[in-house]
């Protein structure tokens, strides 16, 4: 696959108040969004439907048309539950889907080593210092060295 054929992947990075949403409704709530390969970003603070209505409008600007946006992220399991839920919540619908890609995954299958996803953090540029936003970018730069050959 060529990079420029890739155009609907949304890297999603959440700091989450807490093990699952609503658990801690008082404490912020923050999530930092990139888009492959524009790298236009989006930052989203609170969990209100304002900022889920402004985050699903960023998500149809970003996305090339007959695309479906495709979120991927260091760790769905934790990340897409955030996500998810608040969409429901607050729009009745989640413009990803029912479905996300993780990209230690991405990166086991490249080097054939089911047990090794995680090596592939070594290859982001920006730090990963929990700003959603710059740890978003971190991945989706890790992501393109990986689709460039890098490992």
């Amino acid at each position: 696959m060529e990079n420029k054929d890739i155009k609907n992947l949304i890297f999603v990075d959440c700091e989450g108040h807490g093990p699952a949403p609503t658990l801690n409704d008082s404490v912020a709530f923050e999530f930092g969004a990139v888009a492959y390969p524009s790298r236009q970003t989006f930052h989203g603070v609170g969990a209100t439907k304002e900022t889920f209505e402004n985050f699903d409008s960023w998500i149809l600007s970003v996305t090339e048309k007959g695309f479906r946006p495709l979120f991927v992220s260091d760790n769905p399991a934790y990340d897409w539950q955030f996500i998810n839920y608040y969409f429901h919540l607050f729009l009745g619908k989640n413009p990803f889907g029912h479905s996300a890609r993780r990209i230690g995954d991405f990166y086991a299958g490249l080097v054939g080593d089911f047990t090794n996803a995680s090596s592939w953090k070594k290859l982001r540029v920006t730090p990963h210092d929990h700003n959603p936003v710059n740890d978003a970018m971190g991945n989706l730069e890790a992501f393109e060295r990986l689709l460039n050959g890098e490992r």
